[in-house]
């Protein structure tokens, strides 16, 4: 069931708000705190087989809206293209260091700062 953690960790960050707060509960515990399904039976005085649906149910909403909206694939994709964008304007600042160009200095500082702001990197 956990093969797949970093996907169902991203789809929880995107959709999680769409799910139960008890839903939210074990699934945090299960993929993030990486507890047992026992531990986490335990914690939440249910059975195991409890704890296994309630997640399996999760995983079926959280999957669900993503065949539905692609908002994760699309982020990924759009974080990608911003990595390559951030790249070359580093590339092109490294080659304007010879030609100390003010105009080009100032233009891929602000694509710099841009991408650092659209990835999260403030």
């Amino acid at each position: 069931m956990k093969s797949d953690t970093f996907t169902m960790s991203m789809l929880f960050d995107f959709y999680g708000e769409l799910l139960t707060e008890k839903q939210k509960e074990l699934f945090d515990l299960y993929y993030n705190e990486d507890l047992s399904l026992s531990e986490i039976a335990e914690q939440a005085e249910i059975s195991r087989q409890g704890v296994r649906d309630a997640i399996v149910r999760a995983e079926a909403i959280l999957r669900d809206t993503e065949d539905r909206l692609h908002l994760v694939r699309r982020y990924g994709g759009v974080e990608a293209r911003v990595r390559k964008i951030a790249e070359n304007a580093a590339y092109i600042n490294q080659v304007n260091a010879r030609v100390k160009s003010y105009e080009i200095a100032g233009a891929v500082g602000e694509i710099l700062t841009l991408t650092r702001e659209l990835m999260g990197d403030n």
